[in-house]
């Protein structure tokens, strides 16, 4: 018997629109697949199974974020095909943070009205952002949830599992004197700031279509950037080399997030002239009159994630980066004895 509810579709939920975004976004789906997935999406939970060839003791490491404000900006544009990069790159991008490969991804959609055609964009987003994480898309959710949001609105969040030989964990405790700070550019704002984005640009007041000379492309397409994914360039530095340290650059900017994987004692001394800043934060900067420890402390100022690594090791890692396909790593600074934190010179 064919599933439909006219009684719950009276009610604001249409779960055959449901069936249908499902249709739509499996062949994106299957883009993803990996040796280890068991089954297709459609079932209660996505089954993987664990090959630990050439690991001795696995360890599983898992990541969940959203998307944020940026959503707003997605959704004020009618662009959906990005966004979901931008979900699986927060989630992957912190996995790898402690050596762990991204095995499985899980999106969960909710919005006020199932739309087949968006849906399938939005998943087309985080397949594509599987696809650059080397991960398979298992499984998701999409909740329709009528008078909690309006229809046109959507949030989205993600999930990923990664795994590590307990023995190759990324370990701070061997963090010393001297080691070098390398970065790995981002591409623009990628998923963090953008309250305070929409705020400075009156993003929907029409500010999105202003143009700067600045950037090459129209202000809204610069913002709507996909996040860069790390996984690729940073497996094959794990391949040879074991850094001290992996930071990914969210929200708290350089502040926040840089020493949160520093040893006790240890501070992360930074060349503010080294930093290759997009002329995109030049901008939030001048038209925000936002000042420039608050603009660190809030978005990643073109730096997406650093490494740290033995200064003897420095060399090697930067090829690695580049033959993983970031040929822009660079050296960002240094780690020096102190209470911990970043100094900016």
């Amino acid at each position: 018997m064919k599933s439909e509810s006219e009684s719950y579709k009276a009610a604001g939920v249409d779960i055959t629109a449901g069936y249908r975004a499902v249709e739509l976004m499996k062949r994106h789906v299957a883009r993803t697949m990996t040796a280890g997935v068991l089954d297709g999406i459609g079932g209660f939970g996505g089954m993987f199974e664990l090959n630990c060839e050439g690991i001795q003791r696995p360890v599983l490491v898992s990541g969940t974020d959203g998307v944020g404000t940026k959503l707003k900006i997605a959704m004020l544009l009618d662009r959906h095909d990005t966004i979901g990069i931008d979900c699986v790159a927060m989630c992957v991008n912190d996995v790898i943070c402690c050596g762990a490969k991204p095995l499985v991804f899980l999106d969960y959609i909710a919005c006020g009205r199932n739309i087949p055609e968006k849906i399938a964009q939005i998943v087309a987003g985080v397949a594509e952002g599987c696809v650059q994480a080397e991960c398979a898309l298992v499984g998701g959710e999409t909740a329709e949830h009528p008078g909690m949001m309006p229809e046109e609105d959507y949030d989205l969040a993600g999930f990923s599992v990664g795994v590590v030989d307990k023995e190759k964990i990324i370990d701070r405790e061997e963090m010393q004197a001297g080691d070098v700070i390398i970065a790995l550019p981002s591409t623009g704002v990628h998923s963090n700031g953008f309250s305070l984005v929409r705020k400075v640009f009156d993003i929907g007041q029409g500010g999105e279509n202003h143009a700067y000379a600045e950037l090459e492309q129209p202000l809204w397409e610069t913002l709507l950037t996909p996040t860069r994914i790390y996984v690729k360039p940073v497996m094959k530095l794990l391949s040879q080399i074991r850094p001290r340290a992996i930071s990914h650059i969210t929200g708290g900017g350089f502040y926040e997030n840089i020493p949160r994987s520093l040893k006790a004692g240890m501070t992360a001394r930074i060349e503010k002239a080294a930093v290759k800043t997009l002329p995109v934060f030049d901008i939030i900067a001048r038209e925000g009159g936002i000042p420039e420890r608050d603009m660190f402390n809030t978005f990643n100022m073109g730096v997406g994630m650093t490494i740290a690594v033995a200064k003897a090791d420095a060399d090697k890692a930067l090829a690695l980066l580049r033959e993983g396909g970031e040929p822009g790593a660079y050296i960002l600074g240094e780690i020096v004895p102190g209470e911990g934190g970043v100094e900016l010179w």
